[in-house]
């Protein structure tokens, strides 16, 4: 942007309510006789203005393959209002379009248990990554590289653990959601059971969930609905009434 020296914080939300409407009249009409007759200061409100439709384009590059989510461009009164009325018309047409086209689908749709695998699917949070001892900061590093999505180099870490501690839940634990983060649900499976193996891990219900979810990607349906039944989690409920 030009000329930043001379933009101070009041004029930058000046130009920001006139870029979003959302400036009253009587200062709307009083900012614009000042772009006519000031050269000076609307090449300023230009330059801001530009800056503003930058930031919008990056805002909707970044989203657009979150299109569920709401897209972060600021409206005034009367343009959220209709929005939030087209968008309240949109549920209630999407949901006669559901109850008229569910029973079809998981019967025709030969991907229907991937797409509910896609839906519910998400990568456990992790642990805070707190360092102690030898062992512990590889795992926290491990960990690190996890949280970043990193998940290939979290497991080669994890898994030199694991072979000093094979029946460790956590490790296990850690190891089998990396994999099913990275796509690879076939390696993902051995370790999750490993960790329902240890009947008093802290992990049993998110094992559960998660390995319920490994076998629906891979149709095991059976098996799905035999390790979600286990798991305590809300979603598995609601992921064994789609598979009746």
């Amino acid at each position: 942007m030009k000329h930043n020296s001379n933009i101070s914080q009041e004029l930058l939300e000046t130009v920001e309510r006139y870029h979003n409407h959302t400036m009253p009249q009587d200062e709307r009409k009083t900012f614009e006789q000042r772009l006519e007759n000031d050269a000076e200061f609307n090449t300023l409100v230009n330059d801001i203005q530009s800056f503003l439709y930058g930031i919008e384009q990056q805002a909707l590059k970044e989203k657009l393959e979150e299109f569920h989510e709401e897209i972060p461009i600021r409206m005034d009164t009367e343009q959220k209002a209709s929005k939030v009325r087209q968008f309240q018309f949109m549920k209630i047409a999407a949901a006669a379009v559901i109850v008229i086209a569910v029973g079809c689908f998981w019967f025709l749709n030969g991907s229907s248990n991937e797409r509910l695998y896609d839906n519910y699917f998400k990568p456990d949070p992790g642990l805070p990554t707190t360092m102690s001892s030898t062992d512990n900061y590889v795992f926290f590093d491990a960990m690190v590289n996890y949280k970043q999505g990193d998940y290939k180099k979290a497991i080669s870490k994890w898994e030199v653990l694991q072979n000093k501690a094979p029946q460790n839940d956590t490790i296990n634990y850690f190891i089998g959601v990396a994999y099913l983060a990275d796509k690879n649900v076939d390696k993902a499976i051995p370790y999750l059971n490993k960790t329902i193996s240890t009947s008093n891990s802290v992990f049993i219900d998110d094992a559960y969930y998660y390995l319920g979810l490994a076998y629906l990607k891979n149709d095991h349906i059976e098996q799905a609905k035999a390790a979600f039944k286990k798991s305590k989690y809300e979603n598995s409920r609601e992921i064994l009434k789609a598979l009746k």
